[in-house]
């Protein structure tokens, strides 16, 4: 036997599912990781006691200045992020909610993660050296580059590692540095041929860089509009394409002459 139920009856009847449903998300795992500005290091320094970068087989400059690589920390692939954890870092501008895929490979487990990332990072440092040695046209030299940067993984230090090799071996390739003293700081992949790519967390590398003492970052030009998203007050973007769009842009921006791009 059917019966209809009144408006009230019918809400109520709705009401327990939808409150039990609401109850269920609020305390399930949820897909997502929760990053945060990370940890900066300047490459042409040292980083916990052991020196960034180190180069034999040529004469090495002393530098000024620093070339700080900026990271995200983000939730490690097993912790558990609800719901209340998605709203509250969703509203916070030094934290933000990202896909877990986009940050872990799907499906590897927290060892076969952190093996990847090493293996990221010394990719990144083989390209980063070829590209800095390819810059200044001295591949075919027997000079050595060693680079140590303790817990950190993946590839998007790649661009401040060419960069501080060309500063140690060039610097501006007229005596002077290509910080020019100041505290610069970016981030983005580089390629052997110097072509710099995309990396992910831009908004929170800026905070990083910023809280560090960065008074100008290196941003890959497609990624502008992300960078300005939460640009910290006085932090100076400029967009690069390559190793050698970066180089001149430093160059331009340490002796006052040329156009410096912005975003």
């Amino acid at each position: 036997m059917l019966s209809r139920l009144t408006r009230p009856q019918a809400l109520a009847a709705l009401a327990a599912p939808v409150v039990a449903l609401l109850a269920t998300a609020a305390f399930a795992p949820l897909p997502f990781s929760v990053a945060q500005p990370g940890m900066t290091a300047n490459v042409l320094g040292e980083n916990k006691g052991t020196q960034v970068i180190t180069i034999t087989g040529a004469p090495v400059r002393e530098t000024s200045g620093q070339l700080r690589m900026t990271t995200i920390e983000a939730t490690s692939p097993d912790t558990r992020v609800d719901l209340p954890d998605v709203i509250d870092s969703w509203f916070s501008t030094d934290r933000a909610v990202m896909p877990r895929d986009s940050v872990y490979p799907s499906g590897d487990s927290v060892k076969e993660i952190e093996q990847y990332n090493r293996e990221q990072m010394k990719e990144s440092q083989d390209e980063a050296t070829r590209a800095a040695l390819g810059y200044l046209n001295r591949e075919d030299e027997d000079i050595e580059v060693s680079l140590e940067l303790a817990d950190v993984g993946g590839p998007s230090a790649g661009l401040l590692f060419s960069l501080g090799i060309v500063d140690k071996l060039n610097g501006d390739g007229s005596g002077g540095d290509l910080t020019g003293g100041r505290v610069i700081a970016g981030t983005g992949t580089i390629d052997a041929d110097g072509t710099v790519g995309a990396v992910g967390g831009v908004p929170l590398k800026t905070q990083a860089a910023e809280r560090d003492g960065a008074t100008v970052f290196l941003v890959p030009k497609d990624e502008c509009s992300d960078a300005q998203a939460e640009l910290p007050e006085g932090l100076r973007l400029i967009p690069v394409t390559t190793l050698k769009s970066a180089v001149d842009a430093l160059t331009a921006l340490e002796k006052g002459t040329g156009k410096v791009p912005a975003c």
